[in-house]
């Protein structure tokens, strides 16, 4: 019997790990076990281990890491607690393999802890580059301690190599966000609106702005110009979900509020829509404002154009849908104005999202059907040829 355990520390990485933990599940020869940690045990971001629940799923240890501030000193003890406590549960549930996605702070100490005491890992969306966040650390230094990578697009797989791993043990299976869309049943406008208590019009926006690589000041500076944008677009509905819980996120959040406070008959926000709600929105709304990687892996599947502000997603592959902009309000407004153009409607018709290759979990769990990861191998570095 195979032990697996799956560690989520956010409604981000959970969303994509879900069709691989249902498969799993099924398969009598594997066993499987969840921890929750991060922001799912946030009152102030949701609560979204309910949404595990919800899913039918059984959570097996809660790491609480009492996240309230936002400064660096803060991320660190969330840090060390997340190591510590993970390590322990770790120690209960005795698993072969670790499994984890993406590039998450408590994802990295996830992986601290797994890796120290020796239990394989296998990582999910390695390979790939957001220069203009520290998740691009957290990504690289996961994938030095995994022994099983699976990326989302060849390009990613190269990179993984060159961070020195061993080509046998990269697998291209493409991206688990698009895997989600092909399984999550979408809903109409009306139930969306129903459930969101929101009525949409002729014209709307999701905005999903998160913390860059960048001083407090700049932050807020760059927000404010998407906010001075949206404030001159007065025939658009604005639908916003909260920053995440890094290093500056409540400043953001604070903006949200008080945005939506001043533009109440048109704006709201959301701490967590849940997955479906959130995906059907994005399938109705007109474009997605911000720099989520939401706008980058799972957008230009549905078709819709993402306008992806600042620098925190640079490096990674983009679709033909996604328009990169400085954080101008002018030039914010005028790529808002193209996406309506008759023109750019066209080319949404023939996108191809380079993260599409397939479906996914399944790849993923035929793979790992096969190792044998119960036998430990001592990595090594894998050295390119000079």
């Amino acid at each position: 019997m195979k032990k697996v355990c799956f560690i989520t520390g956010s409604r981000a990485d959970y969303g994509l790990l879900i069709n691989l933990i249902k498969i799993i599940k099924k398969n009598k020869k594997f066993t499987s076990s969840i921890i929750v940690t991060g922001s799912h045990l946030s009152a102030k971001h949701g609560l979204t281990y309910k949404e595990i629940l919800k899913d039918n799923f059984t959570i097996n240890a809660k790491v609480k890491l009492n996240i309230v501030g936002d400064k660096s000193i803060d991320i660190n003890n969330y840090i060390s607690r997340a190591v510590k406590n993970i390590s322990t549960e770790l120690k209960k549930i005795k698993p072969n393999l670790v499994i984890l996605l993406g590039d998450r702070y408590e994802i990295f100490a996830a992986g601290i802890a797994s890796f120290i005491h020796d239990i394989p890992i296998c990582h999910l969306h390695g390979g790939e580059v957001t220069s203009g966040s520290k998740d691009d650390i957290y990504r690289h230094c996961l994938t030095k301690m995994s022994s099983i990578h699976f990326v989302s697009n060849i390009e990613y797989r190269k990179r993984v190599i060159q961070l020195g791993e061993n080509p046998k043990n990269i697998f291209v299976v493409g991206g688990f966000g698009v895997d989600l869309i092909k399984n999550t049943p979408l809903l109409t406008k009306k139930k969306i609106e129903k459930n969101l208590n929101f009525k949409f019009k002729d014209k709307n926006l999701l905005v999903v702005y998160h913390p860059e690589n960048s001083n407090k000041k700049n932050i807020i500076y760059s927000f404010n110009q998407i906010l001075k944008c949206l404030t001159k677009l007065k025939d658009t509905q604005i639908i916003f979900t909260n920053a995440n819980s890094d290093i500056n996120g409540n400043i953001i959040n604070k903006m949200i509020n008080s945005f939506v406070k001043s533009n109440y008959q048109r704006a709201i926000n959301f701490t967590s829509m849940g997955q479906q709600n959130y995906l059907s929105t994005l399938n109705v709304v007109d474009a997605i404002l911000g720099n989520s990687s939401s706008g980058i892996l799972e957008a230009p599947s549905l078709k819709i154009p993402t306008i992806n502000v600042g620098d925190r997603q640079n490096g990674r592959l983009k679709a033909k849908s996604v328009l990169d902009v400085p954080p101008n309000s002018r030039i914010i407004l005028k790529a808002i104005k193209k996406i309506y153009s008759r023109k750019f409607k066209n080319i949404l018709r023939e996108i191809k999202n380079p993260y599409d290759k397939g479906d996914a979990s399944i790849n993923a769990h035929n793979i790992l059907k096969k190792i044998n990861f119960k036998k430990k191998k001592k990595k090594k570095f894998y050295d390119l040829a000079i």
